[in-house]
């Protein structure tokens, strides 16, 4: 599916969010799209964590 059409498949979702649940859950929904975004990208290896927090020094 192209970047376009996921693009106006997120907004539909989230405009029917709003209207039936109202700011606040909007607020959430978007919340929770970018905690999977993080964690999808981070699946395909396109987000490295280690890089990001550093990693931990050996003792």
């Amino acid at each position: 599916m192209s970047a376009t059409k996921w693009c106006m498949s997120v907004g539909l979702v989230l405009g029917i969010v709003l209207a039936f649940g109202g700011w606040y859950a909007l607020l959430l929904a978007v919340l929770f799209g970018l905690v999977g975004l993080l964690v999808g990208m981070a699946a395909e290896g396109r987000l490295d964590f280690q890089t990001m927090f550093g990693r931990a020094s050996s003792r």
